[in-house]
């Protein structure tokens, strides 16, 4: 069952309010005293229902869920839509763009406020298993990098990631440098993908992938890495993956 609710970031978008959604088993209640990991999605409008999806298609997470009863609890937020919004939270990095101009990164701003805010709140409101070791983050394209991010710099709390088409083409050398001075565990586990018909999207992203990748095995971590044949950046893709992502986290 898909849960609901309006939420305000003050520290990014004042008091405009942005939808929740939590994906609660739909065994969740036989068990009063069952404890369950947790994933964190971003884009939350686009995991769950086409009906809510920008383009009208989403990853299709709740059928998902259902049809394979994964014991899993699932907490997506709704970005930012406004402008560059999205892209200035999901961005842990400032860069410059010939097409975007100069983007202010806020990706810090927002894991603190996942972190320190919602993660707390969730925790204390369904029986969540709360330690790292049960805390996933998810997310494609901004998302994918901000899921990275998350698993890097964030790493007591997120021992797990997904990171679907990121979006590295930002600033891979800051992207390696971060990844060079974090402090990474090496239970680490963190899955990436990129589609081979958005590979060329971006001219840095090839070179960004062999890097980067590089650099996480450097650290110690678990990480699968696949090139998706036929793989576009979209929802649609995206979705076929979900089976393979999660079986690589062990989900």
């Amino acid at each position: 069952m898909v849960y609901t609710w309006d939420l305000t970031i003050p520290q990014l978008s004042g008091d405009k309010t942005r939808k929740g959604y939590i994906y609660l088993p739909d065994f969740y209640n036989d068990d009063p005293e069952r404890r369950f990991p947790v994933m964190y999605m971003f884009d939350g409008h686009n995991v769950f229902f086409d009906s809510d999806a920008t383009y009208g298609k989403s990853w299709g997470m709740n059928s998902y869920m259902v049809w394979t009863r994964t014991p899993l609890i699932i907490v997506a937020i709704e970005c930012n839509h406004e402008g560059d919004g999205r892209l200035i939270e999901y961005s842990p990095l400032n860069f410059e763009n010939s097409t975007l101009g100069r983007i202010h990164g806020k990706g810090k701003i927002y894991m603190d406020w996942l972190t320190k805010e919602l993660k707390p709140k969730v925790d204390a409101r369904v029986r969540t298993l709360p330690d790292r070791e049960h805390t996933v983050i998810c997310g494609s394209s901004m998302g994918g990098l901000m899921a990275l991010y998350g698993a890097v710099e964030y790493n007591d709390v997120f021992q797990r990631a997904a990171c679907l088409s990121p979006s590295l083409w930002v600033s891979p050398s800051k992207v390696i440098q971060m990844i060079a001075k974090a402090r990474i565990e090496n239970d680490t586990c963190i899955y990436m993908d990129y589609g081979s018909e958005e590979m060329f999207n971006h001219a840095a992203t090839a070179e960004a992938l062999i890097s980067i990748s590089h650099m996480l095995l450097t650290k110690r971590v678990n990480l699968a890495f696949r090139i998706v044949p036929g793989g576009t950046h979209s929802e649609a893709s995206w979705e076929q993956q979900i089976p393979i992502f999660m079986d690589c986290l062990g989900l």
